[in-house]
């Protein structure tokens, strides 16, 4: 069993407000625990009072669109994931009405071993209108998504996600074991086109890591973090960081605020990944180098190395990007593709 407790832990910080939230994220790359972020939310208040008068509060707003929930029978712990050899996951997803997971998580509290229920990314402007005008964060520059995710005990395998996140615990107390990009090898990612709920996750299981058949996640724990939030923190996940999440009580809110750093033109950076998997990965080994190559020296190395040469006038794709020049892009993929 993985001692989450013997982990460094999250930096943490107590001075940040709404207000200074996002000048004060400018200034890190790293996580960071921002204790009592969202105190003052009247979720955060109702769930100080008792479980139920937080779902009532909820109810407030709720109109009645079905929400995915994702359900799994006793015996699992609450962990989100596969059945044995990846045959198929270990829960089914239904479209149920929120009054009806309230009403049903209300009956499984005092079960000792419960079936799971989690409301996972529900749009809280789509499903809870109204909810974010008392209990917000201002949004950044380039807007953000804000979801709720809702259920008893649960775990959540290790996995990123392409934008940065502030995550706000709302009820119930949550474990967060973070790694940075870099230990991805070390994770024993699972499929890409079959996951648990969209994203790849890590095939090991914290609680009782299997080191003969991971060992390389030994490695990976040497780089991790680990912190457990109170009602009212929150913590800021930077973009492509791995992050195991378990919600530690018998009920338990989250609140998350997504955004990118990025122009609207941009798509998924996982489309180049599919790209690159159909087009290169089977290529000889002297022509996936060549490839290499080129895509350092157009992507990911300095802007002006490829085009300083080139008139300005005749860079197109590799001169700065409008949303013009994406469209053009775009239809040359698309015609490529349909060939």
């Amino acid at each position: 069993m993985v001692d989450v407790n013997a982990l460094p832990p999250i930096a943490e910080r107590r001075d940040i407000d709404r207000e200074t939230l996002f000048a004060a994220l400018t200034e890190t790359t790293e996580p960071l625990v921002i204790r009592g972020l969202a105190a003052d939310w009247p979720l955060v208040g109702r769930a100080g009072e008792s479980a139920a008068a937080a779902r009532d509060y909820l109810l407030g707003f709720y109109r009645d669109a079905p929400v995915t929930t994702f359900v799994s029978e006793a015996g699992t712990g609450g962990r989100i994931f596969y059945t044995e050899g990846l045959a198929e996951t270990n829960f089914t997803q239904v479209k149920r009405s929120l009054s009806d997971v309230f009403r049903e998580l209300a009956e499984l509290e005092g079960v000792e071993d419960p079936r799971t229920l989690y409301v996972g990314s529900a749009a809280v402007d789509q499903y809870l209108p109204g909810f974010r005008a008392q209990n917000f964060l201002p949004d950044p520059p380039n807007g953000m998504t804000v979801r709720i995710w809702i259920g008893n005990r649960t775990t959540v395998a290790a996995h990123y996600d392409v934008l940065d996140n502030v995550a706000c615990v709302c009820a119930g107390r949550r474990r967060f074991t973070l790694f940075p990009p870099d230990q991805l090898e070390n994770l024993y990612i699972g499929p890409i086109d079959f996951t648990p709920a969209g994203q790849q996750v890590s095939l090991v299981d914290f609680d009782e890591p299997d080191f003969e058949r991971f060992p390389r996640f030994a490695q990976a724990l040497e780089h991790a973090q680990s912190a457990v939030l109170e009602p009212g923190d929150a913590i800021f996940i930077p973009s492509m960081w791995w992050h195991h999440v378990q919600g530690l009580e018998r009920f338990n809110i989250l609140v998350n605020h997504w955004w990118r750093e990025a122009r609207s033109y941009m798509g998924p950076p996982a489309d180049v990944l599919l790209h690159a998997l159909l087009n290169l990965r089977d290529l000889p080994p002297a022509q996936r180098d060549a490839w290499r190559g080129l895509f350092d020296y157009y992507v990911f190395g300095p802007h002006d190395r490829a085009t300083a040469h080139i008139p300005e006038q005749r860079r197109g794709a590799l001169g700065e990007l409008d949303d013009e020049t994406a469209r053009r892009i775009r239809a040359m993929l698309r015609n490529n593709l349909n060939r």
